[in-house]
């Protein structure tokens, strides 16, 4: 196992895209930095890129540079462990692991962004009156976060699972 401070930082975007090359259908350990190099996140996945897109979508400007240890034969216990020593090597939690961790691993609640005028819809609405708002406003802020996803100089498609927006949730099919 490397220490975080021995792992090269790798950019998060090369020309709007999250460089295929490097973390592709990659199993491994994974730290998040910002524009400044400050650790944001460290997590692990069976797939770093799909997992690197997610936190993308959810947190764009905190996202700026990746350092990773790939597992060659990955358990989840391994996983854990890299993690949690890296962690303890930082001293420190880092804020995505920790105050922030919904907003890194758990799907986007567009409820959080509704407006006065969408709860009063929402609240004299039935059934399916609610969820048809809560679909209008998963689109909303689905196209808000793909709006500042451009600020940030990301080009490649993101998809977000339909199923989900029903539930005014979003994150990548």
């Amino acid at each position: 196992m490397n220490s975080l401070d021995a792992l090269e930082f790798l950019p998060y975007l090369e020309a709007g895209q999250i460089p295929e090359g490097p973390f592709l259908g990659k199993v491994g350990v994974y730290a998040i930095f910002d524009g400044d190099r400050t650790l944001q996140y460290i997590g692990f996945s069976r797939d770093i890129y799909f997992s690197l897109k997610q936190h993308l979508t959810r947190r764009p400007q905190s996202c700026h540079w990746v350092k990773q240890q790939l597992v060659d034969r990955p358990s989840r216990t391994a996983l854990e462990a890299i993690r949690q020593n890296w962690i303890a090597a930082w001293g420190s939690i880092p804020v995505g692991n920790g105050a922030d961790e919904a907003l890194w691993a758990q799907a986007i609640d567009a409820k959080t962004w509704i407006t006065p005028a969408e709860q009063a819809a929402y609240e004299a609405a039935d059934d399916a009156g609610k969820i048809k708002v809560l679909k209008q406003l998963a689109r909303r802020v689905e196209e808000e976060i793909k709006a500042s996803l451009t600020a940030r100089g990301v080009t490649m498609a993101l998809r977000f699972d339909p199923k989900l927006k029903e539930q005014g949730l979003l994150t990548l099919k």
